[in-house]
């Protein structure tokens, strides 16, 4: 870890700002400041200029002294790092740009991910790709889904997730992908009790699956669903008569109209 690098972190730190919000405050990505942070990227003359006015200390102080000694009683104390519970760091790969990629797990490398999805030489290798109308931030992977447990999403559908820092940061009913030790990948409607007991609720869409629960500290990485990808249709609900979409089309015509005349 460089200097520059140790001193963006602990700056960050007793200002209160996670990594996401402090990559927003100074427009960029929260992956791209954590490599910052790590050591494993520099920062740019631009980036380094409003790293240093937000920290209201000089580039030359950001780049050439160790912060942690300069007395200076104006700084907050450090926030608690136990107030939530937070996940690992994320390693990322970027393109010839400096853009983020999404790496994609296909069902024939989940296993190898589980051993190697700390290990940016791992990511290297798999597939990439970038999807333009995603919000620049946040980090996307995707992942290929088996099985019918969430259905109307078919197994080899591509399930795109945004990475999340704290379990705090998950929605009841929200769905995710976890990457857990037990339980290998699993892309469930979640449920999140992690401040009552310490554990997830894990849902299916498909009923004649059960529900069941894993614990927190099993869950090594959790990605928000943003998007998916399919080759295939779903298929249309089972109780949609002709009379239902015939009674749609009809209200879709009179809405059409009713724009049409306004």
């Amino acid at each position: 870890m460089t200097l520059v690098s140790k001193n963006i972190k602990y700056l960050r730190k007793i200002n209160n700002y996670t990594q996401e919000q402090f990559a927003e405050k100074i427009g960029i990505k929260r992956s791209l400041l954590g490599a910052y942070e790590e050591g494993r990227a520099d920062p740019r003359l631009n980036n380094l200029l409003n790293i240093a006015k937000e920290f209201n200390v000089s580039v030359d102080t950001l780049i050439s002294k160790n912060v942690e000694e300069i007395p200076d009683p104006s700084l907050p104390p450090a926030q608690d790092s136990g107030q939530k519970e937070k996940f690992k760091v994320l390693a990322i790969t970027t393109d010839q740009n400096n853009e983020e990629n999404i790496e994609l797990i296909p069902q024939k490398a989940s296993a190898g991910y589980l051993n190697g999805y700390t290990d940016p030489e791992y990511l290297k290798d798999l597939p990439k790709f970038q999807l333009p109308f995603l919000a620049k931030n946040g980090t996307y992977r995707a992942f290929e889904i088996t099985g019918d447990s969430m259905l109307p999403l078919e197994s080899g559908t591509v399930v795109i997730g945004k990475y999340l820092e704290h379990a705090s940061d998950i929605i009841n009913g929200k769905t995710y992908v976890l990457v857990t030790g037990k339980e290998g990948i699993v892309y469930k409607r979640v449920f999140n009790y992690a401040e009552e007991n310490g554990k997830l609720f894990l849902a299916s869409d498909n009923k004649i699956y059960s529900p069941y629960e894993v614990e927190l500290e099993d869950v090594m990485e959790v990605w928000e669903a943003k998007a998916f990808i399919c080759v295939s249709f779903p298929e249309p609900d089972s109780e949609m008569t002709l009379e239902k979409l015939t009674g749609i089309v009809i209200d879709l015509q009179q809405e059409v109209i009713k724009l049409k005349s306004h």
